[in-house]
């Protein structure tokens, strides 16, 4: 399938606030701004999401605001024991109160509720600090913490702009960016999570739109090291229209290597069971061995969100652009399916 790269800074809007521009880019050059998007706002989506692990834990930090409900969220995944928390803060309402950054590389975020605070910052040189401290996290316990992400040089990311077939103003304009170095310590009741170089890793997810009346999307990620270089990918499809531009690629040392379609294999009967992953290119064969699972659930009214999200380990091989073949084996990272409905 062709897709269209776009090598030059474009809007995702155009002048009477329709989407225009779809397609992928490796870095983030388009430009958008809710106040010209033409779906009202309460059809407008916006999320900042990481996901960080090292050898014994997996967190993801998340802000987002769908309108009609905004939340923050963090998790602490357990990848010795299996043992995982999660504190999420709803808001209702927001409709843009956030103040989420219009691009994802500058503008930072500062997210406050009584004693709890999360911040999102945003430095030069593409050096990204998470800090949080949170004084009650689940069963009487803290999490106070700050890590640093560092990106590699030089580093490209997998940027598209995509719409929808039967929806008229849709579309998800998002960056995904599965390379960061992370150091820092994350303070979690008694115990301490360390992030040091080389065994600390990241991923970026940024998304900003107007959202359907219900999507499924599915989406994979991970992140570490395949002999002395660093390897790591993003995966995924959903109800959007990819022919211009898929989710796809695999990085190697911050490098994206574009990749057409991409499809889960998943057991159905068991989603803790051995996974697939298949490019129709052929240039990506995986599996992945789940470790455990955990479901986040959402709902006001007619706003209904449900993640399913498994962690685990990813082994395989995939062919570069330049025909050579890189394989990894057992690297940290996730498969989830979310399915919303508004």
């Amino acid at each position: 399938m062709a897709q269209n790269e776009i090598y030059k800074p474009v809007s995702v809007v155009g002048d009477s606030g329709q989407p225009q521009n779809f397609g992928w880019s490796r870095q983030p050059g388009f430009f958008y701004d809710p106040v010209l998007v033409s779906a009202p706002r309460r059809r407008i989506t916006e999320s900042d999401r990481y996901i960080v692990h090292s050898p014994t834990h997996l967190v993801t930090f998340e802000i987002r605001d769908d309108s009609l409900l905004g939340f923050a969220s963090i998790s602490v995944i357990s990848l010795r024991d299996k043992k995982r928390s999660t504190q999420n803060y709803k808001t209702l309402l927001p409709m843009g109160a956030f103040e989420l950054p219009t691009g994802s590389s500058t503008g930072s975020i500062r997210w406050r509720r009584k004693k709890t605070k999360i911040d999102f910052i945003c430095m030069e040189g593409g050096v990204r600090i998470i800090k949080a401290d949170i004084p009650k996290f689940g069963r009487h316990r803290s999490l106070r913490g700050e890590i640093v992400l560092f990106e590699p040089s030089p580093a490209e990311s997998l940027v598209t702009n995509q719409p929808w077939r039967n929806e008229k103003n849709v579309f998800r304009y998002s960056r995904c960016s599965p390379w960061y170095h992370v150091e820092g310590v994350i303070q979690f009741g008694s115990s301490e999570i360390f992030f040091t170089r080389g065994n600390g890793w990241g991923i970026f997810d940024w998304n900003r739109g107007a959202r359907p009346k219900a999507d499924v999307r599915y989406w994979a990620a991970a992140c570490g090291i395949a002999g002395d270089r660093q390897v790591s990918f993003t995966v995924g499809y959903s109800g959007a229209d990819s022919s211009e531009g898929t989710e796809n690629g695999f990085f190697l040392d911050g490098k994206l290597h574009k990749l057409d379609q991409v499809t889960f294999h998943i057991p159905l009967a068991n989603w803790l069971a051995p996974w697939r992953f298949t490019s129709n290119d052929n240039r990506l064969e995986m599996t992945f061995t789940p470790h455990q699972e955990r479901i986040e659930r959402r709902r006001l009214v007619f706003h209904n969100t449900t993640r399913r999200q498994v962690c685990g380990f990813f082994s395989g091989k995939v062919q570069l652009d330049d025909g050579s073949s890189v394989e990894f084996h057992n690297l940290t990272g996730f498969a989830e399916r979310s399915k919303m409905r508004f």
